[in-house]
């Protein structure tokens, strides 16, 4: 990641607020994320990551407070708006057609109609570039889970994303998987990508992410860098308590 010193933040939450009755899931909480950087989301089950992301991406509406985008104040009102300025995300849970082909499942997550031929041609350009190769024609109950996840980022990633949000995007793959994913996001990331990444693997979290911002309870708790901390000390700061040795 490039010095980003007095550079504008690609994303930017003010007091983010959301309740539900009888829970407080988000507590005004605040974020930044440079453009290109790699940011991990912290915290147990609970802590409010969630309601958050799906707040950024449109998928639920904030209560109070403010979302700013490269600098300007928006209203991400669903999903299509988010990717319309420049937002993807990966869902921990795959919404793809089994009986379908790889093609026209990513044809069904973009805007407008789209001219098949052409999104093949895209697909193979794209997936081989970035090290995740699909086989556009391949109906999607002959693939493996990381090849499933693979139609998901590629389809973000045909949209030219200025953030991707990864929720859990390592609970279904191989270790070897997870660390071709790795180099995929650290190129994203060189090309100026901002990522947003949500893990319990604190391992993950150190060897990837340039910032981290723990959660706890739906509140901010801390930002850190997670190069310079350990997993025990990350673990402390999620739980609020000292772990023994």
């Amino acid at each position: 990641m490039n010095d980003t010193e007095g550079a504008t933040p690609q994303l930017e939450l003010r007091g983010i607020t959301k309740a539900y009755p009888g829970c407080l899931a988000n507590d005004h909480i605040d974020l930044k994320i440079m453009p290109g950087e790699i940011h991990a989301l912290l915290g147990e089950n609970g802590a409010g990551k969630s309601t958050l992301v799906k707040i950024i991406y449109g998928v639920l509406e904030a209560d109070e407070g403010e979302i700013i985008w490269a600098g300007d104040p928006v209203t991400i009102a669903n999903p299509h708006s988010a990717r319309k300025i420049g937002i993807g995300m990966v869902f921990q849970h795959f919404s793809l057609f089994e009986a379908m082909t790889v093609t026209e499942n990513i044809a069904l997550g973009m805007s407008g109609r789209q001219d098949m031929k052409a999104l093949e041609r895209d697909i193979i350009e794209v997936s081989n570039s970035y090290g995740l190769p699909l086989e556009p024609n391949r109906q999607v109950h002959t693939l493996s889970v990381g090849e499933k996840q693979r139609i998901e980022i590629v389809r973000c990633l045909l949209q030219n994303p200025k953030l991707l949000i990864m929720d859990e995007p390592t609970s279904v793959l191989t270790p070897q998987e997870a660390e071709k994913m790795f180099e995929t996001l650290r190129r994203l990331s060189s090309e100026g990508v901002s990522i947003l990444y949500i893990s319990h693997k604190l391992d993950e979290i150190k060897a990837l992410c340039h910032k981290a911002t723990i959660m706890r309870g739906g509140k901010y708790i801390s930002e850190c860098d997670p190069t310079k901390e350990t997993a025990k000390s990350l673990a402390e700061m999620m739980i609020g308590t000292n772990l023994r040795a």
